[in-house]
């Protein structure tokens, strides 16, 4: 069993899904030493239903984590299988792009993008119910 010790990490971060990984990779790239817990190693930044990343409502907050530095747009560029500009027939206003990641390429990525990170582990941890 793992043991946290006080004082260790500047940031702990509880979860590993999308915003989870954002997090953990922003802080551990300002320079904190970043803990990110997880229950899974393998449901890292894994996409459990619809693995599209882009659109016209989540394609504004990629564009937006992009724009803070985030991974999100970089993972899903190297993993995608298909890229498709949405509502073409339609004025720009509504226009978006979106894509189809291979689902099991883009979280081995970005698994390892955390791993290489400098200032952030990863670490496998099971929570007792109250």
């Amino acid at each position: 069993m793992n043991t946290y010790q006080a004082g260790t990490y500047d940031v702990i971060v509880v979860g590993a899904g999308h915003a989870g990984v954002e997090a953990g990779l922003s802080a551990a790239r300002m320079g904190a030493k970043t803990l990110m817990m997880t229950i899974s190693l393998e449901g890292v930044a894994f996409m459990p239903c619809n693995p599209s990343v882009g659109g016209p409502a989540k394609g504004v907050v990629v564009r937006e984590i992009d724009a803070l530095g985030g991974e999100m747009a970089h993972n899903i560029d190297k993993t995608y299988i298909q890229m498709r500009m949405l509502n073409t027939r339609k004025g720009p206003a509504v226009r978006a792009l979106r894509a189809q990641a291979d689902k099991q390429l883009y979280q081995r990525a970005m698994k390892k993008t955390i791993e290489d990170t400098k200032n952030l582990t990863l670490l496998r941890q099971e929570w007792l119910k109250g």
